[in-house]
């Protein structure tokens, strides 16, 4: 936060380190940790076959550099009482990103806020009771926001939450597992 309030000011926000080289121990850490974010670091430890001292060292690491973001819980949104879901396109006034993400991060139900490029400036995607709450998420609350210039909703019918099992697939195409 401190870094881009000094990039609005015109200052040189301190430079982020690169990136480490994650290797197949990590991959299988975050793997798992993916896949049950309350794992024991024994259990990690275990299933990595490392010790528990590095397997605890590796996951402090990842976190400390930013790669392991948090820990939560997947939630069914529909039976926690948040029946209606929609992602929400925005266009935006140029060079208001940080002024809208902030709004929208202050929004009930907000879940994900994308800057991207394209049609519309940022994808939002919400879930609230029902229509009702939407409409006056959409029509009250955003639409509000000064630096909003246009909207677009978009509402889900139906979600499917991609679990370990798919993540896996897809970090395997990609090179990212290790067996």
């Amino acid at each position: 936060m401190a870094s881009e309030q000094m990039a609005e000011r015109g200052e040189d926000p301190a430079p982020v380190p690169p990136a480490r080289p994650l290797d197949a121990i990590d991959r299988d850490i975050l793997r798992i940790l993916r896949s049950d974010g309350r794992a024991s670091i024994r259990s990690v430890a275990d299933r990595v076959h490392v010790s528990r001292a590095n397997a605890y060292a590796r996951i402090n690491r990842l976190v400390e550099d930013g790669v392991i973001r948090g820990f939560s819980a997947r939630v069914d949104h529909e039976r926690a009482g948040q029946g209606a879901s929609a992602y929400i396109t925005l266009k935006i006034v140029q060079n208001s990103w940080r002024t809208v993400r902030e709004q929208l991060q202050a929004l009930p139900g907000a879940t994900h806020i994308a800057l991207v490029s394209g049609d519309f400036d940022v994808l939002l995607l919400v879930h609230t009771p029902d229509n009702r709450a939407l409409r006056e998420l959409v029509l009250t609350r955003i639409q509000s926001i000064p630096e909003v210039l246009s909207t677009r909703t978009l509402l889900v019918f139906e979600e499917t939450d991609l679990g370990p099992g798919q993540e896996r697939l897809a970090d395997t195409a990609q090179g990212f597992v290790s067996e």
